[in-house]
Parts: C-alpha cells; sequence; structure tokens
C-alpha cells in the first residue's frame, strides 16, 4: 500500500465536493467520495473540532478519525461567523458539484448556505443535508447523535427483546450506516444530474433512515395490516444466538442449510437430530432456534478450534474464530488482501491505514493524500478560486 498522488482516474474525478460536515456520518461519506477521486475540500472552523482530538493523537486535530475519515482530502479553516469566511464558503460551494453537511437547518439558514438558498442560486449543485430528523415531521431541529438514534429507532430495544434490558450496539452502528446512505444518495443524484442537468437538494433523517434498516429483517407479521404476529426476525432474536465457547477458545458456528445440519450433528456424533422432526428442516428450525442454538454452545465445547474449522471448512459450513480487533492486523487473509497496510504520514509518522476494501476492475480508489492538517490547503483552495492575497489574508488573518 503506497501513495498515489498522480494517480486521479478514479471513477469522480473531476468533480468537486464541499465537506461541511462533523463528527462520524457525513464525514464518512465524503471520504468515500474522495477515494473515489473527487476533489473534497472540507471546511473546517477556527480552533478544530474537539472530536479529532479525541486521545490518542500526536498532535491536535490529528487523531485516529481525523487519519481514517479526512484522507483524500483537502481543509480549509473558515470562520463562518465572519463575512470573509461566509463569502468564502459560498464561493466554494458555487464552485462545487456537490455540498455534504450535517449542520442544522437553521444555523445554515442563519449563514445563507442552505439547500434552498444555494440551489436557487446554482441549480446544478447536488445539496445533501444529512440531519437527525426528516424536516416536515414533528422532531425537526431535534438533536441527535448516534446513540439518541439507536435508541429511538428501535435498535436498542431489540437488545431488549433478546436481554431483557435495551442497550445500544458497541459501535457507531446508526452514523456508519446513515453515512453510506448518504453515499449512495449522493451518487445517485450525480448520475440524475449527468442525464438531465438537474441538481437537487437531498435530505438523509437518521431517524428514518434507521427505522427502515432496523424493519429490513424485524418487520415480521407487521408488515401486514392487520398484524399477522409480532415484529422481530426470531431466529436473530435468540438469546442463544451468540458466539460459542469451544475447548480453547470462541467461535462462530452456523450450520443453516439441511445439508449443513445432517453433516453438523454426524460430526457430533448425534445423526439422529437430523431427523428430529424439530430441526430437519428450515421453518422448523426456525420456530425451534432457541432449543436448536442451546443445544449447539453445548456441543462446541466437544472440540478444539482447530478441530471446527478444519471439519467446517470441508464441508461448508460457515465458521470463523472470533477476532479481537486488535489483532486485525496480524489475521493472515487481511495480511494477504493488505487491507490494514502501514503508511508514512508526512507529520504524524507511522499509521495503519484501513484501505477501501471493495474491489474494482476499471476504476479503483487510490490514496492520492494523507489526511490533512487543518487548515493546510486555505491558502491553495482560494487562490485557485482566484482570490488574491488582499482577499486570501482577509480569510486566514496573515
Amino acid at each position: 500500500m503506497k501513495i498515489d498522488a498522480a494517480h486521479d482516474a478514479g471513477a469522480l474525478a473531476g468533480f468537486r465536493v464541499i465537506d461541511l460536515t462533523t463528527v462520524l456520518m457525513a464525514p464518512l461519506a465524503t471520504r468515500m467520495l474522495a477515494d473515489h477521486g473527487a476533489d473534497v475540500i472540507r471546511i473546517e472552523a477556527p480552533g478544530g473540532e474537539a472530536f479529532l482530538s479525541t486521545p490518542p493523537a500526536r498532535s491536535p486535530g490529528m487523531n485516529w478519525f481525523t487519519l481514517n475519515l479526512h484522507r483524500n482530502k483537502r481543509s480549509v479553516v473558515l470562520d463562518l461567523k465572519a463575512a470573509a469566511g461566509r463569502d468564502a464558503a459560498e464561493a466554494l460551494m458555487a464552485s462545487a458539484d456537490v455540498v455534504v453537511t450535517n449542520m442544522r437547518q437553521a444555523a445554515l439558514e442563519r449563514l445563507g448556505l442552505d439547500a434552498a438558498t444555494m440551489c436557487a442560486r446554482h441549480p446544478r449543485l447536488v445539496y445533501c443535508t444529512g440531519n437527525g430528523y426528516g424536516s416536515d415531521g414533528p422532531y425537526a431541529g431535534k438533536a441527535a447523535y448516534d446513540d439518541a438514534i439507536q435508541a429511538g429507532s428501535g435498535l436498542a430495544s431489540l437488545v431488549e427483546r433478546v436481554d431483557g434490558e435495551p442497550r445500544y450496539s458497541p459501535a457507531v452502528i446508526a452514523d456508519k450506516v446513515c453515512g453510506l446512505h448518504i453515499l449512495q444518495a449522493v451518487l445517485a443524484a450525480l448520475l440524475f444530474r449527468e442525464r438531465t442537468g438537474r441538481g437537487q437538494a437531498i435530505e438523509v433523517p437518521m431517524f428514518e433512515t434507521m427505522v427502515a434498516f432496523n424493519l429490513a429483517e424485524h418487520h415480521g407479521g407487521h408488515i401486514f395490516e392487520p398484524p399477522e404476529g409480532d415484529v422481530g426476525y426470531v431466529r436473530v432474536l435468540n438469546r442463544s444466538r451468540r458466539p460459542y465457547r469451544c475447548a480453547d477458545g470462541w467461535i462462530c458456528l452456523l450450520p443453516y442449510t439441511d445439508r449443513n445440519w445432517r453433516d453438523f450433528f454426524g460430526f457430533v456424533g448425534r445423526p439422529a437430530l437430523a431427523d428430529d422432526a424439530r430441526f430437519a428442516e428450515h421453518t422448523a428450525r426456525i420456530a425451534n432456534s432457541e432449543t436448536l442454538y442451546g443445544l449447539v454452545g453445548e456441543l462446541a465445547a466437544e472440540h478444539t478450534l482447530a478441530e471446527w474449522l478444519e471439519f467446517c471448512d470441508r464441508v461448508s459450513i460457515p465458521a470463523t474464530a472470533v477476532m479481537d480487533l486488535a489483532d486485525a492486523p496480524s489475521d493472515p487473509h487481511l495480511a494477504a488482501v493488505d487491507l490494514l497496510g502501514v503508511l508514512e504520514h508526512p507529520t504524524e509518522g507511522a499509521y495503519r491505514m484501513v484501505r477501501d476494501p471493495i474491489r474494482y476492475e476499471a476504476s479503483p480508489t487510490s490514496l492520492r493524500r494523507h489526511a490533512p492538517r487543518p487548515g493546510q490547503h486555505t491558502r491553495e483552495v482560494l487562490a485557485e478560486l482566484g482570490w488574491d492575497d488582499d482577499a486570501i489574508a482577509q480569510v486566514t488573518g496573515a
């Protein structure tokens, strides 16, 4: 893995994206646009974002989130409370194909940088706002972070159905899921614009997005009106659906097909269970999943991790050892595909870059720039807009 400053053949080469974002959701989306070759210009506030100085960090504003979320971007520091800063932001938006922001609507309107204003001035602009709640509902304007959306969207309550009390996922899952929705929405709008010449405003509300995401498998009987059963996918809402302790570690064992289960029961010396009416076919296994998974948990302890993996791989039963993320760099597969290569940042030293895991035959993503220090490209970008030294000095104070 190496930096390829000359590589500009990504699928989005030639498109400019203004990144007026904070925290994780929208920056993740713009990072993926940048990986695809877009010229992503990140507007940062003077003094930086506290989220990006959370330890560990070797320099202020350059923590692990920065190094991962802001590669391939350029950084411009603008004080949007000052007229010169707002003028610079508007000029940048005028030069862009896409604006992505997760600022609150009221703040954008006060600045005159909201979607309605900018799209009216620039009809080809794609302006995407990632917010907590849809703007036409009673929750519009409510503050929203990942935990609040996990709670409000029903995700935390799914854990309650399994363990008796609601809990958050130990991952910032709502931000990441909604970041992916921002990405696909922007790409769809760009395709529409290329076909019609028309830009548009896009709204990606976290609350509605995550409710729809959670209902994909958990709508259950409530998809019918009136309901034909409870919400929830029974197999997934099973307290025994978890990694199993084997003789010397933890493993995921997931026999799924009829053949998988017949092979599994034969391996553990219980072949008659393959013909047990509770387990003989898929629908019966779903209905009896609590009993079945509990049985697998008991049987898992009879063999070592290596024995399980050898058997399951041989007969094509999905199985994998439970990996601690700290061990990811030493995983033989991840090492072979170079997912976590070590690079040298020009100011922050050696770090591991998580490359784009998707492979493209004709339009690969690439690393063109390491994550910038805050404001690193302010003068460069404003000069590209045709601003002279005096105008730039009004923005930079230097």
